[in-house]
């Protein structure tokens, strides 16, 4: 090719181009090595004044246009009585390894580098260099090239920022997050669905099985730390070797109606589920569930963010318990009671038995002993109740001494066991409290034909008045008749 026509090729090209003479360079390389340096790379990592007295070396002999363009120079004077503005910083890392390429022998080379034009803009390069022929032993001539590739490297920087972002608020989120991989889950139901079912709910209720094979086919990705601190794990290995103890047992019916909606299409969700710590304890959790954007397709990415509602959920069933349950001795309370006379009396389900009894003497253990031994003996006594309660048979406090049991199904006979088991725990009782003995008075009545439940309580509690009739009346007259002795002496 003639001169002028490589001349002109030089001069037109569309990326910056630089002759540069590299001999000085070779004589302060080839002293290093006389010197025994043998790591050229270790020996000017150790020093980079080593690498600038290299670079200051290099002489600039010819740049084209496009160069005085990028580097913003008038021409080539300015440009080089200007090279301190231009190579400086990051640029000494990088000229190392086109250094020590040149130290191997070899005669092309390429790096990555950062120059700055005249204005002190920064400028990302792609340096390209080879040694021209006829020149490999002195290095009198390599043509350069620095290709301007600042807007890629800008958008490689704002990714891997993001990037970042993205991780950090991953990795320190407050509320556990997970990245789980559903797509085997998906193939499943893809195959239930070319099989021709339409009712995707009552294949679940046929086939529960299909719930528990869809769980054992969660693969989780990723965890963050929160996810380790909620389920007492000390690492993501810990975690992922235990799944099968994380999803289980009462996670099964929340993951039903998870399943149904994704095959309805709802590939974002949000409702209550269950899931366990690693030491067995239940997690109530609240979870939003996120095929992410791409995946619609084989749900191979999802975002799972669970916030725990334990604490919310054991006051919810705390509240709820108060809601029918009295404090002190832990049996139903008068409103649920109620609620249960209404339950049985709309059930079909006869007969119906109750149990109604009151305690004697109450009123005067509060007045002579105080409300602290009156509360006692309310605790003692319901705890003779609640040891003879069991479903479907219910105990409740209906008043300040007054309680019931309620024995839907229960025939005569039955609820005649009742009352004897009743009395004779409450033997055992007084037993262990000869103290301060509790007295009951006790009435039962059993459904008959066609009568209501209200009926039945009323005879009940009729009989348990008759009792306490006939129980105040013999203290009465036991009462007379110690009078009576008294007197006769």
């Amino acid at each position: 090719m003639p001169n002028s026509r490589n001349a002109d090729i030089f001069e037109l090209a569309p990326v910056a181009m630089w002759i540069e003479d590299f001999s000085d360079v070779r004589v302060q390389l080839d002293a290093w090595k006389v010197e025994g340096v043998e790591d050229l790379g270790a020996f000017l990592r150790e020093d980079l004044s080593r690498v600038s007295a290299c670079s200051s070396r290099i002489k600039i002999l010819q740049v084209n246009t496009k160069t005085l363009e990028l580097f913003e120079a008038r021409d080539l004077d300015e440009l080089k009585a200007n090279l301190d503005k231009v190579f400086w910083g990051d640029m000494l890392e990088t000229h190392i390894n086109e250094l020590v390429e040149l130290w191997e022998g070899k005669t092309a080379f390429s790096s990555s580098a950062v120059n700055y034009t005249l204005s002190g803009r920064r400028l990302d390069i792609q340096l390209r260099g080879a040694v021209l022929p006829g020149h490999e032993k002195t290095l009198g001539r390599l043509l350069i090239t620095t290709e301007d590739v600042t807007a890629r490297e800008e958008a490689r920087r704002a990714e891997e920022r993001n990037r970042l972002h993205a991780e950090g608020i991953f990795k320190y989120s407050p509320v556990s997050l997970w990245m789980e991989d559903f797509s085997a889950i998906y193939a499943l139901m893809e195959r239930v669905r070319e099989s021709g079912i339409l009712d995707f709910r009552v294949f679940l209720d046929v086939h529960p099985e299909f719930i528990q094979q869809c769980m054992s086919e969660i693969r989780v990705l990723d965890v963050n730390k929160a996810t380790l601190d909620l389920f007492g794990a000390t690492d993501r290995e810990m975690l992922f070797k235990r799944l099968p103890h994380v999803f289980r047992d009462a996670m099964e019916k929340p993951f039903k109606e998870q399943l149904i909606d994704l095959w309805e299409g709802r590939l974002h969700q949000h409702r209550e589920v269950v899931n366990y710590a690693l030491d067995g304890n239940e997690r109530h959790l609240l979870m939003n569930f996120s095929v992410l954007p791409g995946r619609e397709k084989d749900w191979s990415l999802v975002q799972v963010a669970l916030t725990d509602i334990t604490a919310r959920k054991k006051a919810e069933s705390y509240l709820e318990y108060l809601g029918k349950h009295d404090v002190l001795t832990r049996l139903h309370n008068r409103a649920f009671y109620t609620d249960e006379l209404n339950r049985l009396e709309r059930k079909p389900l006869r007969p119906v038995s109750a149990v109604i009894i009151d305690l004697n003497g109450l009123k005067e253990a509060n007045d002579q002993l105080g409300h602290e031994a009156g509360d006692a003996l309310l605790r003692r006594f319901g705890e003779v109740l609640n040891g003879v309660a069991s479903a479907p048979v219910t105990a409740s406090r209906i008043g300040g001494d007054e309680f019931a049991l309620l024995m839907p199904g229960a025939d005569l006979r039955t609820a005649t066991a009742m009352a004897e088991t009743v009395r004779e725990l409450l033997k055992i009782n007084n037993q262990f409290y000869s103290d301060a003995p509790i007295s009951m008075s006790l009435g039962f009545a059993t459904s008959e034909a066609g009568e209501t439940i209200e009926s039945v309580v009323r005879r009940a509690d009729a009989l348990m008045f008759e009792e306490k009739r006939a129980y105040y009346a013999d203290k009465a007259c036991s009462g007379r008749s110690e009078a009576s002795r008294r007197a006769a002496r």
